[in-house]
């Protein structure tokens, strides 16, 4: 039986049937859920959660779905059901999250939001917004339409040559330098031909190259913000428009400053240890500006304080991407053009797979993963941490003699931290399943990185000892390690000898076992008659036997 929500959410709508629900009230409500992210109205419901039934024109649902899809376009196909509470009668309309912009028949389009005191709202879809949510499910392209008013004289021959240059130092497709500037303009997408067959720019062509002047009358949402925070002193607070590559060349020029590095000397060579790794900064900082969404107003932040480096850009992650697969699920660009764009010139990873790039800046480090948990639905943000790297975990990576895959990366910084886990545990951090996780576990077995403990389902992983004796931490791979089986043993029969008995939860404990091989061990001492079993299954336990040896 479903179960009444406590309150109202952004997916939960309640609605009184006292007086009969109006059918155009009920549809603009099931429309906004649709266009937002679907979820559950619950009808004979008042706004507090509280019960009160259905008016007896809605005791029969049976005609309800069909009254909803006529009144919708395209026809919403929703799902009824009567649910007592109380031995009261309300019924739960499920509605799905709908991939194309619903209507109702009078041709309202509505959506959902939260106000500023946490409760939801219907709201007017509007023009932009539609673009925004066909942007987020990968139905159009922004970056590659044509922008109003704008002209090929809004390209500015400065840029032209950064692009060029940058090319050159980014390691971009360099058949892109052998072409003349309208090739170039066509192969990258700056521009399309309109109606009368002329080329205008794109939202990519004056993102990239476009003036200055052009961007701020025309592309009133491109805005990126540095700040730079001292406890409560702002060391630094600067908003720029300037085009995309001229935005990160000034932004890096600036990031320097604040972003001291040492040395660190790992055999004969001197590894450079900054407060931020430069490759996962740039590739934060231009997944930021490729991937927001140019719909909607607001700046890229971009900000430096004593928490760490904090980049967000306006726009939620994109349909099919969650942060439950970040790490694994394909490329799916908000604004493929722009991306695109941006990848054969070489600023963006060109797999397509930045996040991986992010990641490996910081675990090489040892410092901890990427933080995208404040992640929302109108907000990507991540933070990056800025505290003292360990320069034993930089040295055993360095010391490998080659890159290690990022899930394997993953797996030794979540053991430095958890020190001990299971291939289903690890499965959680590398977004994949446990028989991957097991591989990655089992890879680092054979790399001498890693040891396992145990067999089949209770198996578990810890750094190996030479890790451990490398970072000059023994007595910590001791106290990891445990007991041996003899010393577990020991302990058994000392326990019962001194408590007169022992049961298998109280071995569990005693020598940090689970249940199943606190079961075996007891069982063991048993068969070979140094412990009687009394009793069966929970009940039971053990007493010494004839062949104890304490």
């Amino acid at each position: 039986m479903s179960q009444l929500p406590a309150r109202e959410t952004l997916t939960v709508e309640f609605k009184s049937d006292r007086k009969r629900l109006p059918d155009d009230e009920l549809v603009q409500a099931l429309v906004c859920l649709a266009n937002t992210e679907g979820g559950e109205l619950w009808l004979g419901v008042e706004d507090d959660g509280t019960p009160t039934g259905l008016h007896d024109a809605h005791f029969n649902l049976d005609r309800l779905p069909g009254l909803i899809a006529s009144r919708t376009s395209p026809s919403l196909t929703v799902k009824t059901e009567v649910v007592e509470i109380a031995n009261i009668r309300v019924a739960r309309i499920t509605v799905p999250k709908s991939q194309s912009d619903v209507a109702t028949s009078a041709g309202m389009y509505l959506q959902r939001r939260i106000k500023h005191d946490g409760t939801p709202e219907c709201v007017p879809l509007l023009p932009h917004d539609r673009g925004s949510r066909a942007n987020h499910f990968g139905l159009h392209d922004v970056s590659a339409q044509p922008v109003a008013s704008a002209s090929l004289a809004d390209f500015d021959p400065l840029e032209r040559e950064r692009l060029r240059q940058a090319i050159q130092t980014y390691g971009g497709d360099r058949v892109l330098l052998e072409l003349d500037d309208e090739a170039l303009d066509g192969a990258l997408r700056f521009t399309v031909r309109n109606d009368a067959g002329e080329r205008v720019p794109t939202l990519t062509g004056l993102l990239v190259i476009g003036r200055e002047t052009a961007l701020y009358d025309r592309v009133s949402t491109h805005e990126l913000a540095f700040q730079v925070l001292e406890r409560e002193a702002v060391r630094f607070n600067e908003f720029r428009r300037f085009p995309l590559l001229k935005m990160l060349d000034w932004l890096e020029t600036n990031f320097r400053p604040f972003n001291p590095e040492h040395e660190v000397q790992i055999g004969l060579f001197r590894v450079p240890a900054p407060k931020v790794d430069m490759g996962a900064f740039r590739e934060a900082v231009a997944n930021a500006l490729v991937h927001r969404d140019y719909h909607k107003l607001g700046a890229v932040h971009v900000r430096l304080d004593d928490h760490g480096l904090t980049i967000s850009n306006p726009g939620g992650l994109v349909d099919g991407v969650t942060l439950a697969n970040l790490l694994t699920t394909e490329p799916r660009p908000r604004n493929p053009a722009l991306a695109d764009a941006m990848k054969r010139i070489g600023i963006v990873e060109r797999s397509g797979r930045g996040v991986d790039k992010i990641y490996r800046g910081m675990l090489r480090f040892g410092r901890p993963e990427p933080d995208y948990s404040r992640t929302n639905q109108s907000n990507v943000i991540v933070q990056l941490s800025t505290m003292d790297i360990d320069e034993a975990f930089l040295r055993l990576v360095v010391e490998q003699g080659r890159d290690l895959p990022i899930d394997s990366l993953i797996a030794l910084a979540v053991l430095r931290r958890h020190k001990r886990v299971s291939a289903d545990d690890l499965a959680h951090h590398i977004h994949r399943d446990a028989t991957q996780a097991r591989r990655t576990l089992e890879s680092l077995i054979e790399a001498g990185l890693v040891q396992a403990h145990g067999q089949t389902r209770g198996r578990s992983y810890m750094l190996s000892a030479d890790v451990y004796n490398a970072e000059g931490r023994q007595a910590a791979y001791t106290r990891q390690v445990g007991f041996s089986p003899l010393q577990h043993e020991q302990m058994v029969l000392s326990y019962a000898q001194q408590h007169e008995r022992i049961q298998r939860h109280e071995a569990a404990e005693l020598c940090h076992l689970n249940s199943n091989q606190a079961s075996k061990l007891l069982r063991r001492l048993a068969d070979e008659s140094k412990l009687i079993m009394h009793g069966q299954r929970r009940g039971a336990y053990y007493t010494l036997g004839t062949k104890a040896i304490l």
